[in-house]
C-alpha cells in the first residue's frame, strides 16, 4: 500500500494541476441563475459596464459628421435599445452564451471614412451634413448585416471555424482581450486623478481576499438579521466602486477643480447627454430619412463585420470558459455570427453608427463575479431597454467619465486575455513547432497592427496609398486587429507546418478538441447550446 500511496503522490506532483475541459470553481454556470435580487445587480453590473463601449462610437463619430449634444444622445439611446434586443436574441437563440452585445471598433474605419467623403465635406449645413452621413452608413451597415447573416446561417462561419485548433485559439482569444489596450492606461492618462484611485479600489476590492468583507459591511454597520453566511465584495466590487470614485469626481467637479478645457473628461458633467435626452423617447424604424447605398462603402464595411465576427468569436470562447459550459462547436459560433448580422440590421434601421459584436469587458466581468449566468445578462439586457426609453435615466448613468471606464477595462480585458491563455493548458509547451506557432503569431498580432495604427495617425489611409480609397480602408481594417492577424497567422502555420507523427499532432491539442468540432460528439453540447422549443427544426447543428 505504501508504495502505491508513493506512486500516487508523485503522479500528483508530476501533474499539480489537471487539465479541465471546464471550470470547476464557477459559482453559477450558464443553465444554474442565481437568486433574483443578486441576478438583478449583478445584471446592473453588465449594463454598467456596456455604457462604455455604446457611449464611445457616438462620442468619437457624431461630432465629425456635424451632429451635436441632441444628436449624440438620441444615437446612444438607439445603441442602448438595439444592444438590448440584441442580446435578448443572443442568449435565447443565438450562441445562448452569457454574452452581452455592442459594438466592434473594426467599424470606426469605414464610419470615418464615409464622414470624410468628398461629396459631404463640401455640405454647409452641419444638420443636413449629419443626415446625410448617417444615411449612408446605415446603408452600408444593411449590406453588410446581408453579408453577415449569409455568413453564419449557411454554415460559412462554421467550415472558418473548424480550422482552429486550441494552439490557434490562444492567440484568438487573448488577442480580443489584449488587442484593446488603447481603451486602458491611456484612457486613465486622460484624468489620472479619477482613474488611477478608481483602478486601485478594484483591485483591492476585488483581491484582498484575506479580508472579511462581509464582516466589515455588514457586521458593523447593519443589523444583525441582514448577516449574510458569504463574502459580497468580490463579487460586486464594481459597483462599490463606481459608487465611491463617481461620487469622488462630482465633488472634484463641483467644487470648481476642472476649468480648464483639456479637462473636460474629468468633469462629470462634460458629456452632454443629460441635457440632450427626451425624458421618455421610443426608438422608431428609419429616424434619419431613407438609406442610400454605395458599393465601396458596403464593402468595407462588409470586411469590417468579417474581422468583428473574428473578434466575437474570442469572445464566445471566453465566455463559454467563464460560464463553465464546454468548448463552443462551430456550428453554434456559425449560429451566433448570423444573429449578429440580424443585430447589425437592427442597428441599421433604427439608426445606429456601428454593427453589432460581442463585447470582451463584459466577458470579463464573467471571470470577475464568478457567475456565467445566461439569466444575468438577460436581466442586463431588460435595463439598456429600459433606460433607453427612460432617456434621462439612462444618460445620467452614462455619463460616467471615461477614465472610470477605462481603470474597470484594464481588469476586464485582463480577464479576457488570460482565457486565451487556458487553452494553451492543452497543447505541448515544449515542443519547438508548438512554440514556433505560439511566439510567431503572438508577435506578429503586436507588431503588424501597430505599424498600420501608426501610420493611420498620420495619413488616413495607412501604409497604403493607392486611388481605391475603399481598398486602403479593406487593408487597414484587417491589418489593423490584432485578433484577427494573430489567429490567421496561427491557423496558416498549424495546418501548414506537417504533422511527423501523431504526437506532433497532439502537440496543438487537437485529440482533446477534436470531439467538440462536431456538435452531436459531445453529450453535453446540448445542456449548454440547445435551442429552447422546437427552433432546432429551423436553425439545426450540423
Amino acid at each position: 500500500m505504501s508504495s502505491g500511496n508513493n506512486g500516487a503522490k508523485k503522479a500528483e506532483e508530476l501533474h499539480p494541476h489537471p487539465v479541465m475541459e471546464q471550470l470547476k470553481n464557477v459559482q453559477y454556470c450558464v443553465n444554474s441563475p442565481p437568486p433574483w435580487g443578486e441576478a438583478l445587480l449583478l445584471g446592473f453590473q453588465h449594463y454598467i459596464l456596456s455604457l462604455g463601449n455604446i457611449v464611445l462610437f457616438p462620442s468619437i463619430i457624431v461630432p465629425q459628421m456635424g451632429g451635436g449634444n441632441d444628436e449624440k444622445a438620441k444615437i446612444v439611446q438607439t445603441l442602448l435599445f438595439t444592444s438590448g434586443v440584441n442580446t435578448l436574441l443572443q442568449s435565447l437563440f443565438g450562441t445562448r452564451l452569457p454574452l452581452v452585445m455592442g459594438g466592434s471598433y473594426a467599424y470606426l474605419i469605414p464610419m470615418i471614412s464615409i464622414i470624410q467623403a468628398n461629396k459631404f465635406s463640401v455640405l454647409q449645413d452641419p444638420e443636413l451634413r449629419f443626415m446625410h452621413t448617417m444615411r449612408s452608413i446605415q446603408g452600408a451597415l444593411i449590406v453588410t448585416s446581408s453579408f453577415q447573416i449569409l455568413l453564419g446561417f449557411l454554415g460559412l462561419w462554421r467550415n472558418v471555424v473548424r480550422l482552429l485548433s486550441p494552439l490557434s485559439v490562444a492567440p484568438l482569444v487573448t488577442f480580443t482581450g489584449l488587442g484593446l489596450y488603447h481603451l486602458g492606461f491611456p484612457l486613465i492618462a486622460e484624468c489620472i486623478e479619477v482613474g488611477i484611485p478608481h483602478l486601485i479600489f478594484m483591485v483591492v476590492i476585488t483581491q484582498a481576499s484575506s479580508l472579511d468583507c462581509t464582516l466589515l459591511l455588514i457586521h458593523e454597520y447593519l443589523p444583525t438579521y441582514l448577516k449574510l453566511k458569504r463574502p459580497i465584495c468580490d463579487r460586486f466590487a464594481m459597483l462599490f466602486s463606481i459608487a465611491i470614485v463617481w461620487f469622488y469626481a462630482a465633488i472634484l467637479t463641483w467644487s470648481g477643480a476642472y476649468k480648464n478645457e483639456n479637462e473636460a473628461n474629468c468633469r462629470t458633467d462634460s458629456s452632454g447627454l443629460i441635457a440632450g435626452s427626451p425624458w421618455i423617447d421610443l426608438p422608431y424604424l428609419f429616424l434619419w430619412g431613407v438609406p442610400t447605398f454605395k458599393f465601396g462603402d458596403a464593402f468595407t464595411m462588409m470586411i469590417a463585420s468579417f474581422v468583428a465576427s473574428v473578434e466575437s468569436t474570442g469572445v464566445f470562447h471566453a465566455s463559454a470558459r467563464y460560464g463553465s459550459a464546454t468548448p463552443v462547436p462551430p456550428s453554434v459560433i456559425s449560429r451566433g455570427v448570423g444573429w449578429l448580422g440580424i443585430g447589425t440590421m437592427l442597428n441599421a434601421v433604427f439608426g445606429g453608427v456601428t454593427g453589432c459584436a460581442a463585447t470582451a469587458e463584459n466577458a470579463g466581468l464573467l471571470a470577475m463575479t464568478r457567475v456565467g449566468s445566461r439569466r444575468v445578462v438577460q436581466i442586463s439586457a431588460g435595463f439598456m431597454i429600459f433606460f433607453s426609453i427612460l432617456g434621462k435615466f439612462g444618460a445620467l448613468f452614462a455619463s460616467i467619465p471615461a477614465s472610470i471606464m477605462a481603470a474597470m477595462y484594464c481588469i476586464f480585458f485582463g480577464y479576457m486575455s488570460s482565457a486565451g491563455l487556458g487553452f494553451l493548458q492543452f497543447c505541448n509547451l515544449n515542443s519547438f513547432r508548438t512554440n514556433f506557432i505560439l511566439g510567431f503569431s503572438l508577435f506578429l498580432g503586436f507588431s503588424l497592427p501597430q505599424y498600420f495604427r501608426e501610420h493611420h495617425m498620420y495619413s488616413v489611409s495607412g501604409p497604403l496609398h493607392t486611388n481605391s480609397r475603399w481598398f486602403n480602408d479593406t487593408m487597414s481594417v484587417i491589418f489593423m486587429s490584432h485578433a484577427t492577424i494573430a489567429a490567421a497567422v496561427a491557423v496558416f502555420l498549424d495546418r501548414t507546418l506537417p504533422f511527423s507523427n501523431d504526437e506532433a499532432r497532439k502537440d496543438s491539442g487537437l485529440h482533446w478538441w477534436d470531439k467538440f468540432v462536431v456538435y452531436t460528439k459531445d453529450v453535453r453540447s446540448d445542456e449548454f447550446y440547445k435551442l429552447p422549443c422546437q427552433l432546432n427544426r429551423f436553425f439545426p447543428p450540423y
